[in-house]
């Protein structure tokens, strides 16, 4: 069996994140959804408009999931030895980021894969439309 693993803070979950987990899922038996806290999302910038536990309630919800948990920090591979992945997806705007190919090499035999970003709709896009609209 091939576990894929993606993580992300899917807040306002929208066509772009279903593609992501629609593409992953192609490619393993089993995908893994790991959704960022509150608190990881502050950390990286981004407030969430949709609480934790709901949008892990959203993306339980996409058929292409098969397990959602918690990430509470950004470690990789700390979730590699928890998850015991085979795969790990990651969007194409990451890539050629120096981070992935130190990660890259620590999680052997394992790979990282990168899937086409949907460059048409992101969460920031649409909070950015609704700040618009409220003004």
């Amino acid at each position: 069996m091939i576990i894929g693993y993606t993580a992300g803070v899917f807040d306002l979950f929208h066509s772009g994140h279903v593609n992501l987990l629609k593409a992953a899922k192609s490619l393993c038996d089993k995908l893994v959804v790991g959704v960022s806290s509150d608190e990881i999302a502050l950390y990286k910038n981004k407030k969430p408009i949709i609480k934790f536990q709901e949008r892990k309630v959203v993306v339980e919800s996409c058929r292409y999931v098969d397990c959602v948990v918690g990430q509470y920090d950004l470690d990789k591979y700390a979730a590699y030895k928890k998850i015991g992945f085979d795969i790990l997806f990651v969007g194409d705007d990451w890539y050629g980021k120096g981070q992935w190919n130190d990660l890259e090499e620590k999680i052997k035999p394992a790979k990282i894969i990168f899937l086409p970003y949907t460059k048409s709709v992101s969460s920031t896009i649409i909070n950015n439309f609704l700040e618009k609209e409220r003004d």
